[in-house]
């Protein structure tokens, strides 16, 4: 694989079991680059370590007064440069085309997982760590990917040398071949400590980045309640943390570096003084003396590399550790049954929670727990079924369904949509059924204002489709965010849309006219809205009340609100005293069982009716208000 060929087709299946194994399986799946690499690096190192053999037979030859020699020694001397270029050029080409296409393929791996998973991914991994892998982490894995083939060609070549040297001159290259091995294994005991400190480093560092990462998605909120310094001190320690575990990662680093100086240099010395000694015996030719004497100096260079693949496997390592524990995640159900990519239709049911959502209807959810209804919202859109269930659509479990149509049938906006930057144009330009205009969408969702004040921040265009919204639409508010990324989901027009907590952030006014223009936008379309707003729920065709995990009431809003205590509790936000004293006066526990006095169970009849009447009265605003502007 060439770099103008990237992206890869197929970036493969990874095995993500643990992080040596991930390695492990990228540079089996470079394998051609890799033999590519180590064959101009064994060209490199091999002319590199000739150069010391070129040099004492023209030392010799000149001490001979040999003029072939001599002029043989040149030629070899000429052709270990040229291969020395060749190879060194060849071998950075190489290199760094091994480094580049294994970021790639890990940069694409992480990318189809996250297409994978969806929202689910930043619920089961933090986004700092998300982002830690997929920039820093990429870098690091590609470094270790691409230095081993030039590792094993150094030490092959020091093999070579070694060798060599016996054979060419016995009394020096002994002392050469034994000294050459206790160089490279001197650090190893110094590795797992180094290692140690650089994992320590870059789990310091990625709690940074997560907590500069959370810091700036929630800028506007410390902003709001005043939080800017707290969390500015917080990020402060942990840099301070990642400078001092830098720093002792450094050190170790710094004592092993300069092992590979020191002890060279003492094998260095040890060759020099006994080779002396030998050349004043006769026992080798000065020749032979400079040529040991440089292979040695030579030498310390493919030595260097044994330094640096401990380096890139220290901080590879915990690189491929995360990045191995964000490719195991998998989504809860199966996608890759036998069923035909046709989008089914018909009713949406959950077998575990018993929740019944019609075709062509808008049924609104209300759960006690706020966590409980994330939990659904991301399993009816196929993201987390139970063990042994599976939400069914039209009687087809979604899990038997390819990932491309289970996302086509079952649209799921989760309460805090992301915005992409660009135009409001790219924004809307989403794989849809075109049933649904991007205008329409925007009117359904209440995006007048939102348009004005595009068009107002735009310095280039009077047309709002052509604004451009900033990176997660930090530039507006939360209620404008949320009706965009509404009439984003409007416009897909899946089969079944499902909603969790659409207009949190919306005023109530607003809000009454969003329920009425997405009820008839998604008219004989299946909805699902989750939420307790009175507004919307008695906009909706049908609602269904979960206490637990299970369907405790169906019904309409006003009949659940004077039916149902439970519901009426979280509908109306009454406390658990309250709901206590409205249960025991709907079993008439007061009245016959003495359980409250009589003037306690009046004042709790007149403050459930002044409480029902409330909610019905700013219904009856609601409609009042709809009448006015229709004459109007």
């Amino acid at each position: 694989m060439q770099i103008q060929h990237l992206p890869y087709p197929d970036p493969g299946v990874p095995d993500a079991r643990s992080g040596p194994r991930f390695l492990w399986w990228l540079f089996r799946n470079q394998l051609s680059g890799q033999l590519k690499s180590l064959a101009w690096g064994l060209l490199h190192f091999a002319s590199v370590a000739a150069l010391p053999f070129c040099v004492g037979v023209a030392v010799q030859a000149a001490v001979d007064r040999s003029g072939g020699r001599l002029a043989l020694a040149g030629g070899l001397l000429a052709l270990a440069c040229v291969g020395n270029a060749v190879g060194d050029t060849f071998l950075h080409r190489a290199a760094v085309t091994n480094w580049i296409t294994a970021a790639a393929r890990v940069q694409q791996l992480l990318g189809r997982k996250a297409a994978t998973l969806g929202s689910a991914l930043t619920r089961r991994v933090a986004a700092g760590e998300v982002v830690a892998v997929s920039t820093g982490d990429v870098e690091k894995i590609g470094w270790f990917v691409e230095a081993l083939s030039r590792f094993t060609a150094a030490a092959v070549t020091i093999v070579l040398v070694c060798v060599g040297l016996v054979v060419y001159q016995p009394a020096l290259g002994v002392v050469v071949a034994a000294g050459l091995p206790v160089l490279a294994i001197a650090v190893l005991p110094l590795l797992p400590r180094a290692t140690r400190r650089a994992d320590t480093q870059r789990e310091k560092a990625g709690r940074a980045t997560e907590l500069a990462s959370d810091t700036v998605a929630g800028l506007r909120v410390l902003r709001g309640i005043g939080g800017e310094e707290l969390f500015l001190d917080r990020y402060r320690r942990a840099s301070q943390e990642v400078r001092h575990a830098a720093v002792r990662s450094a050190r170790m680093w710094a004592l092993i570096a300069a092992i590979q100086v020191l002890l060279p240099g003492l094998l260095l010395i040890t060759v020099v003084w006994y080779g002396v000694h030998l050349a004043r015996d006769g026992r080798i030719a000065v020749g032979e003396l400079v040529t040991v004497y440089s292979s040695v100096m030579v030498l310390t260079y493919p030595l260097r590399h044994f330094e640096e693949i401990a380096m890139a496997y220290s901080f590879s390592r915990p690189s491929a550790k995360r990045a191995a524990r964000v490719l195991s995640l998998e989504r809860a159900t199966d996608t890759t049954g036998s069923r035909d990519a046709e989008t089914p239709t018909g009713d949406l049911y959950d077998p575990a929670t018993g929740l019944l959502a019609p075709t062509g209807l808008l049924t609104a959810v209300v759960c006690g727990d706020p966590d409980a209804a994330g939990r659904l919202a991301e399993r009816l859109g196929g993201h987390a079924a139970e063990q042994g269930t599976s939400v069914l659509l039209g009687g087809v479990p979604l899990d038997e369904l390819p990932l491309s149509s289970a996302r086509g049938a079952v649209l799921v906006q989760d309460k805090d949509p992301v915005l992409l930057s660009g135009t409001l144009r790219e924004l809307l330009d989403v794989p849809a059924s075109g049933a649904v205009d991007p205008r329409d969408a925007l009117d359904a969702a209440q995006c007048g204002d939102v348009l004005a004040a595009l068009v107002q921040g735009s310095l280039d265009t009077d047309d709002p489709m052509d604004a451009r919204i900033t990176e997660r639409g930090r530039s507006l508010s939360g209620g404008q965010r949320q009706r965009l990324a509404l009439a984003r989901s409007l416009v897909t027009d899946p089969e079944v849309l499902v909603l969790d907590e659409p207009t949190s952030a919306v005023d109530s006014h607003t809000e009454a006219r969003i329920a009425q223009g997405v009820r008839e936008l998604r008219a004989r379309r299946t909805t699902v809205v989750f939420t307790s707003s009175p507004l919307l729920l008695d906009r909706a065709d049908r609602v269904v009340f979960l206490d637990g995990d299970s369907v405790a009431a169906v019904g309409g809003h006003r009949e659940l609100v004077r039916t149902e205590p439970r519901y009426r509790a979280v509908v109306t936000r009454e406390t658990e005293d309250e709901a206590a004293l409205t249960k025991v006066l709907d079993e008439g526990g007061a009245a016959r069982d003495g359980e409250v006095s009589d003037k306690d169970g009046a004042l709790r009849d007149r403050d459930r009716a002044l409480r029902d009447d409330e909610v019905l009265h700013r219904l009856e605003e609601l409609e009042d208000l709809e009448e006015i502007e229709e004459t109007a």
